[in-house]
């Protein structure tokens, strides 16, 4: 009985999270329209299908962050997304995600599974705190990638838990440290993201989790 209870009420703020991403504005240009990748884009993907994305990914990650109200959020009312003919993957400045159309014409799996993780990683660079710039890099990309294997798009070349050479790498490595130390105390990158509001230091693991991060790491290694 009391899972039901909890089951439901993980429902209804999934479902009051929904409504309120709804609200913000999502907008896409496809500026690379005439592009093999930017053709490839219009036919596989499609702009339905990103913004619907954008909502979806944007009312995963406040659950995830346990942003019920707008006072734990940030004030971002639009978010613009540009396929633009570019070299990388994508990046996000400020409110706007610039994704590559190059990527994504080269790219021979499931086109539409790829784009998904994308933006779920990178509307997370929207919503999540950075420390006022002082958090690591590594930790910020972790976090990120952190949500896209919470959503269930982690890709099949990521690293393996356990694997990396130090906390703080980024990307994959950095994600499946901090799934380790959410699964020590459950909901730990929520309150890690709460806490990078208006700083950062390492110490917020020692607050949270009662040992300092490199504590952390080894024990991860092991």
């Amino acid at each position: 009985m009391a899972h039901n209870i909890s089951f439901f009420l993980s429902s209804l703020a999934i479902l009051a999270a929904l409504q309120l991403s709804a609200a913000v504005d999502y907008t896409l240009t496809n500026s690379a329209a005439a592009t093999p990748g930017g053709i490839k884009f219009n036919n596989d993907i499609g702009v339905e299908y990103t913004t619907q994305t954008l909502s979806s990914a944007t009312s995963f990650i406040w659950t995830t962050f346990q942003q019920n109200t707008d006072a734990y959020r940030k004030n971002v009312a639009r978010v613009s997304v540009f396929i633009d003919d570019m070299d990388g993957v994508a990046y996000t400045s400020n409110d706007e995600i610039h994704v590559s159309a190059r990527y994504f014409q080269g790219y021979s799996g499931d086109v539409k599974t790829e784009i998904t993780g994308v933006l779920y990683h990178e509307m997370t660079h929207v919503w999540q705190w950075n420390g006022n710039g002082q958090a690591p890099g590594g930790l910020i990309e972790g976090i990120a990638d952190y949500v896209r294997l919470k959503a269930g798009y982690a890709p099949s070349h990521w690293v393996q838990p356990g694997q990396g050479d130090k906390w703080d790498q980024g990307y994959d490595v950095t994600a499946r440290f901090l799934d380790y130390c959410n699964g020590l105390r459950n909901g730990f990158v929520a309150e890690l993201n709460k806490k990078m509001r208006n700083g950062y230091n390492d110490g917020f693991f020692v607050d949270l989790l009662g040992k300092t991060v490199d504590q952390l790491w080894a024990e991860y290694k092991a």
